[in-house]
C-alpha cells in the first residue's frame, strides 16, 4: 500500500474518531476530577483553600469548593451530548478562568520561580490542552441554521 494511501486512512480515521474521543476523554477527567472533590478526595483541596481565602474568605470553601466539583461534573456529562456543544464550551471557559486564577491570585503555590511551575502551576497549565481540545470541538459544530442532512 502506498505511503499516499495509508496516510489518507488515516487521516479519515483520525477525523471521524475524533469527536467521540475528545468528548469521553473530557467527560472522564471534568466527571472523575469533579467527583474526587464531592467527596473530598482531591489533591487540589490546599490550592482551592489558598484561592478562596484569598477571594471569598476560607469560611466559604465548603460551600464553593462543591459548587466547583458539581460543576465539574456537569461540564462532563454536557460533553457526551453533541447536541449540548453550544451550552458547554462556554461553561468550559469559564471553568478554565477560575481554574486558572491560582496563577495569579496565590503565586507562591503556583510558581517556584520566573516561569517555572510547581507541581500545582504545571497542572493548571496543562488547562492550556483541555482548551484546545474543547475549541476543535466546537470547530466541528455545525453553525446555527445549516442543514445537517
Amino acid at each position: 500500500m502506498e505511503l499516499s494511501k495509508i496516510d489518507l486512512k488515516l487521516i479519515g480515521w483520525f477525523r471521524r474518531f475524533f469527536q467521540p474521543t475528545a468528548r469521553v476523554a473530557l467527560f472522564v477527567i471534568f466527571f472523575w476530577f469533579g467527583a474526587l472533590k464531592l467527596f473530598d478526595l482531591s489533591p487540589a483541596g490546599p490550592l482551592g483553600i489558598a484561592l478562596v481565602a484569598q477571594t471569598f474568605g476560607v469560611d466559604h470553601f465548603n460551600f464553593l469548593y462543591k459548587i466547583l466539583a458539581v460543576y465539574e461534573c456537569l461540564i462532563g456529562v454536557l460533553f457526551l451530548f453533541p447536541k449540548l456543544t453550544r451550552l458547554v464550551i462556554p461553561l468550559l471557559l469559564l471553568h478554565m478562568i477560575i481554574v486558572s486564577a491560582p496563577l495569579l491570585i496565590v503565586p507562591e503555590l503556583a510558581w517556584t520561580g520566573y516561569l517555572v511551575p510547581t507541581l500545582e502551576g504545571q497542572y493548571i497549565i496543562k488547562n492550556l490542552a483541555i482548551v484546545a481540545l474543547g475549541i476543535g470541538i466546537a470547530a466541528q459544530t455545525n453553525p446555527l441554521g445549516k442543514n445537517t442532512n
